[in-house]
């Protein structure tokens, strides 16, 4: 990447030290199967830095409120989270936007905070969990919230969990078990007409869309069945969804992505902390290694600055001011990531 084509994160996770003793207290250590991972604003911008990452929404990754049972501990916390999230953007402006967390189920409480979130505290948008506690978005129910964001043409970042069954020993969830849960979620939302009646928000699949676009013929052909709709109308509902790139840039996932979105509905992601900073750099490899320079600067930068236009003009990252010694150490970073993406690909024999 280039200093005038700086990427806009749009999957990048926070995990504040109350919400870390919170899950610790309810005996959660892991999400996914990964160990929470440690997290500050200070190495968030180192990794940044290294990843040419001009700006990122940060969003609460599973389990968000929903693993404790008392709805107004779940409201509290939800609360807290987003006033955290949205002194954190003040305080770095142009560098951190975020995705409000809502303390889903409780369909009545997550519609009052996304409009708090969404009108006073200036969200770019709201986090969802693709199910919660086995309740998939597009379920019954939602109607009220999905209203309240279509009226504000919020975005939407379904994020996948935990399925709701027991995991596979030896297979961690977030391998596997987290694409499944997107595209189920993503399946019903389309099924059920919600990206048809709510045409304002936008909605983006994270991981790529799990599923979704390698199989998404296939689905539409069941939806099309059940519902008697045209199958090319259901692809067309799909193809409405966004989609990031995080762990899913490689020379196998990414050509499938792009025959598939709509043009300017790919973005970049990274997934940290939760990916490491080596899979950032891995995959952020394989868009800069396989993407002629238009398309690279669109899912970058571009395409997210049309979703969210005040990051369009943040304040660039300090590139210039960075110790040499750090500009050495990240350049050398780079071209090790380099080197490494390329000694894996597969051959062509």
């Amino acid at each position: 990447m280039t200093r005038s084509a700086q990427r806009i994160d749009v999957h990048q996770h926070i995990v504040p030290t109350f919400y870390r003793d919170a899950l610790t207290e309810a005996g959660i250590a892991e999400a996914g199967g990964r160990p929470l991972p440690d997290w500050s604003a200070a190495s968030a911008l180192e990794l940044m830095n290294l990843l040419d990452i001009r700006a990122a929404v940060l969003s609460v990754s599973t389990p968000g409120t929903g693993f404790l049972t008392d709805p107004a501990e779940a409201i509290a916390l939800a609360q807290r989270l987003n006033d955290h999230c949205a002194t954190l953007s003040a305080d770095h402006p142009g560098r951190f936007g975020f995705f409000a967390s809502l303390p889903m189920p409780e369909a009545t409480a997550s519609v009052t905070e996304a409009m708090r979130a969404l009108d006073d505290l200036g969200a770019d948008g709201v986090t969802l969990l693709a199910n919660n506690g086995g309740t998939y978005l597009g379920a019954d129910g939602q109607g009220p919230l999905w209203r309240a964001l279509d009226e504000r043409g919020a975005v939407v970042f379904v994020h996948p969990a935990e399925l709701p069954a027991p995991p596979v020993e030896g297979i961690p969830p977030f391998a596997a078990d987290f694409l499944l849960d997107t595209t189920r979620a993503a399946y019903l939302l389309v099924r059920n007409g919600i990206v048809r009646q709510y045409p304002r928000i936008r909605f983006i699949l994270s991981h790529a869309g799990g599923f979704v676009p390698y199989s998404s013929h296939r689905m539409a052909v069941a939806i099309a069945n059940d519902t008697e709709r045209s199958p090319l109308d259901v692809l067309d509902d799909f193809r409405s969804f966004y989609f990031d790139t995080a762990l899913s840039s490689s020379p196998a996932a990414l050509p499938t992505l792009l025959a598939f979105a709509h043009p300017g509905h790919v973005l970049f992601g990274s997934d940290w902390p939760f990916a490491p900073t080596p899979a950032g750099q891995y995959f952020a490899n394989g868009l800069d290694t396989f993407l002629p320079p238009g398309p690279l600067k669109a899912i970058s930068q571009t395409n997210a600055e049309t979703l969210f236009p005040r990051l369009a003009s943040g304040t660039p990252a300090p590139a210039l001011f960075r110790p040499v010694s750090t500009r050495l150490r990240h350049a050398a970073q780079r071209a090790a990531a380099r080197f490494f993406f390329k000694l894996v690909q597969p051959g062509t024999d």
